[in-house]
């Protein structure tokens, strides 16, 4: 072949610089990325979410993350931590005052009125379970994105509804292995909760001087806001605080009876907590709590740290919500649990020595393995059969050494090995290789399926003979 003549040649092309970002990119402060090591725990409880939620005739609803601002600023409370300090409110482009969304129930509650599901048959049970943001202190188990499983019913108001979303919720946690503590109480009506306002601000004022900036503040505007303090002045305060179920009307004090009732019937272990108020004011009547039990709790560094019970989520009845966003008056009750914090008991507990939460994954049945171009095509047909016959199968088509192929089944703890090269394509054979014993033998491909389904009829964890 002639060469070019200098004339003719190409110079050569000057390197492209792409463009760097000034520093490497990070996480933004309170956001978690979920690695492949835990999805074990992501799958388990979203699957076992959805199976007890089924069981008990909830449907599935997904609201958006962005919702109107006054959705949340109207249904929480104005005066709300959430409201106030941890909403992520923004305007967009077209001037519209968003946020994404704290909680489900507000959208659950603004769904139910938009798509008319007031003319469905009541009540409406639903069940979500996705991502919420709030802009908190970030902490173990608790991120600024963290993720929620929630139950409502709404259109019924007896007693039965609040105790069956308590026991569904307690026998979720139950099944991922957790033993959870229940805490509930009623902080009644709006008639017989101003009678305990009024007993409230009575007790706080000659202890104003002691009381936190914000808890100052919430004396004038919305005292029950004070028993959801966590400033260690303002708990102690609290012990001695007014109860309000000494403030509860006939009608409270019945309809707290029957949950109380429901509770015991149904043997679920709880613990009256007569300063429960939760932090969001839709709230009326029955209020709830779940904790981890204290030796679920992660290790600290001191006896105070390990004996500190994991908030893993609660709720209660939100009887005005509905009827505060404009629809005819409907009582509802719900719950949501953050996952961050379940998982985190779930992994204190198998750090304490408990029995693993999460069940282990179904083993890897088949390795198929390939030597040779030809032999790697025809191994992905290969991979292709086996999924659709049922077996579990690993493969590594990227890697050409054999031994790298086998090293990586073993790793993987796979049962058996399928090798094709290039003779056994020409002679219509496999190599079936006992990863366990080494042990191989040259089988008919057309053969295949059949041979693979008597050798992986497991007993006791052992493949049984051909």
């Amino acid at each position: 072949m002639p060469r070019k003549k200098k004339e003719d040649q190409k110079p050569d092309m000057p390197p492209i610089e792409l463009p760097k970002m000034k520093e490497r990119p990070q996480l933004v402060k309170g956001m978690k990325d979920i690695l492949p090591g835990d999805q074990c725990y992501w799958e388990y409880i979203r699957d076992t979410a959805r199976s007890i939620a089924s069981l008990y005739s909830f449907d599935r609803i997904d609201t958006p993350v962005v919702e109107s601002a006054a959705l949340f600023t109207h249904g929480l409370g104005k005066l709300t931590d959430i409201v106030e300090k941890e909403m992520y409110a923004f305007i967009d482009q077209g001037g519209q005052n968003l946020a994404l969304r704290p909680e489900f129930t507000a959208g659950v509650a603004r769904a139910y009125l938009e798509h008319g599901m007031n003319v469905w048959p009541q009540p409406v049970k639903l069940y979500a379970v996705g991502p919420v943001f709030r802009h908190d202190k970030p902490q173990e188990g608790r991120y600024r994105q963290h993720n929620q499983f929630s139950c409502e019913i709404i259109g019924e108001g007896k007693p039965a509804a609040d105790a069956q979303l308590m026991f569904l919720a307690y026998k979720f946690l139950k099944t991922v292995g957790l033993m959870p503590q229940l805490h509930v109480n009623s902080i009644g009506c709006l008639a017989c909760r101003s009678v305990f306002k009024e007993q409230l601000i009575e007790y706080y004022r000659s202890k104003r001087s002691v009381l936190c900036e914000d808890c100052k503040r919430r004396l004038t505007k919305n005292p029950l806001r004070i028993l959801d303090c966590k400033n260690d002045t303002c708990q102690e305060l609290k012990a001695k605080a007014p109860h309000i179920v000494d403030s509860l009307c006939e009608s409270c004090q019945s309809h707290f009876m029957g949950v109380v009732d429901f509770l015991d019937e149904l043997d679920i272990p709880y613990q009256h907590n007569p300063h429960l108020v939760r932090g969001i004011d839709y709230y009326t009547r029955t209020v709830f709590e779940f904790y981890a039990l204290k030796e679920e709790s992660p290790e600290g560094d001191d006896d105070e740290k390990k004996a500190a019970p994991i908030a893993l989520g609660g709720g209660g009845r939100y009887d005005n919500l509905i009827e505060m966003f404009g629809g005819v008056s409907t009582p509802a009750s719900g719950f949501a649990l953050g996952i961050e914090r379940i998982i985190l008991a779930m992994k204190a507990r198998e750090a304490a020595g408990g029995v693993r939460c999460v069940p282990p994954r179904k083993p890897i049945d088949i390795f198929v393995a390939q030597l040779g171009e030809q032999a790697k095509r025809k191994a992905m047909l290969l991979f292709e059969d086996l999924i659709a016959d049922g077996f579990s199968v690993a493969e590594s088509f990227t890697k050409d050494s054999l031994k790298a192929q086998l090293e990586l089944a073993n790793k993987m703890g796979v049962k058996l090995s399928l090798i094709l090269g290039q003779q056994e394509l020409i002679d219509g054979t496999i190599i079936i290789r006992n990863m366990e014993g080494g042990e191989q033998e040259v089988v008919d491909r057309k053969k295949l399926m059949k041979i693979l389904h008597r050798k992986l009829i497991v007993e006791n964890g052992d493949i049984s003979n051909p």
